[in-house]
């Protein structure tokens, strides 16, 4: 019997294998999972007393039932209102507590506690593609992440078209990534294996498509991965970046052997630049072309990673009245 018993627990953990949020391969996303179960367990102590009296009270309280005590006035029994009261404020001081602590230990911006280097990624969104640039190591990669198992990843991202949002359900943690702008994200992934990450923001008619492998990999096969990475025949410079940097959806996972030096500053600083002389900037087709990103580049001063974007009523365009 006892066995019986524990069968629904047995069966409910089974199922979480197949849901990237209730089985993570991370310690970020075992934390947030963590916080989900704790707060469905939170609102069940409300939801299952309800359920059961709704059934206990209709079924005691029929009409056929001759043996119920008919009790109308109990508004100001003691115990009832206890009840009532000091259960929600119990449930919303736990939510609390777990809101205020959890807010900060789940804070993306802050590194994880590591005894390892973190590994840095940076990210762009295209329509509708990803590309990840390694700067530390001088490669990018399109439409596929590879990143250590056990490793810590800081990952730094900005868009080059609309927002988008980047989204690892395994790992845990979505940041949306905006234009002109950077956004951080600190993630780990404790569990090797292939993992799908996934574009949360719908952003035109390829959304569907921006979906990314994100294979994890021992340190050994990371580093043999690295290795081959630099001898692809593949690079990245700014004129085969315009060419990525056109609406196109389900291009193939391809590795660039090298990357356009600051290839990341160039997609901030060409947002910065469109704000203030977008006539100036030689756009074609919603696309910039190379010579025209270097240009920018070289009228206006490099942004920081990080930085948010200034504008002052100089570079603001302004309306002449008839």
């Amino acid at each position: 019997m006892k066995l019986l018993g524990l069968l629904p627990l047995a069966l409910l953990l089974n199922a979480c294998q197949g849901v990237a949020l209730l089985d993570p391969k991370g310690p970020v996303g075992a934390q947030e999972r963590d916080l989900i179960l704790m707060a469905v367990g939170l609102a069940l102590l409300v939801i299952i007393p309800v359920l059961f009296m709704v059934v206990w009270f209709a079924t005691h309280y029929r009409e056929s039932n001759k043996k119920a005590t008919y009790k109308p006035h109990w508004e100001g029994t003691v115990q009832v209102e206890t009840l009532v009261w000091l259960i929600p404020i119990l449930i919303i001081g736990v939510l609390s507590y777990l809101t205020w602590v959890k807010t900060t230990d789940l804070d993306p911006y802050k590194p994880l506690p590591s005894a390892e280097r973190p590994l840095h990624v940076q990210v762009v969104s295209l329509d509708w593609n990803w590309l990840f640039i390694y700067p530390d190591y001088g490669v990018a990669t399109l439409n596929t992440l590879t990143i250590p198992q056990g490793v810590p990843v800081t990952f730094d991202l900005t868009s080059a078209t609309v927002m988008t949002s980047f989204f690892i359900p395994d790992l845990g943690s979505q940041m949306y990534v905006m234009a002109g702008m950077t956004t951080h994200l600190n993630l780990l992934a404790d569990h090797p294996g292939t993992f799908m990450g996934h574009n949360m923001e719908f952003s035109g008619v390829g959304y569907e498509a921006m979906r990314f492998p994100t294979n994890s990999l021992t340190k050994d096969k990371f580093d043999e991965w690295m290795k081959a990475a630099k001898s692809s025949p593949a690079t990245l410079n700014l004129d085969q970046f315009t060419k990525l940097n056109t609406p196109r959806a389900g291009l193939p996972a391809t590795t660039y052997a090298s990357v356009e030096p600051d290839l990341f500053g160039h997609v901030l600083n060409l947002f910065g630049g469109m704000m203030g002389k977008g006539t100036m900037m030689g756009m074609t087709g919603g696309a910039m072309t190379g010579d025209a990103m270097k240009a920018s580049d070289s009228a206006m001063p490099m942004g920081q990673p990080g930085d948010s974007m200034k504008m002052t009523e100089s570079t603001m365009p302004t309306a002449t009245s008839k």
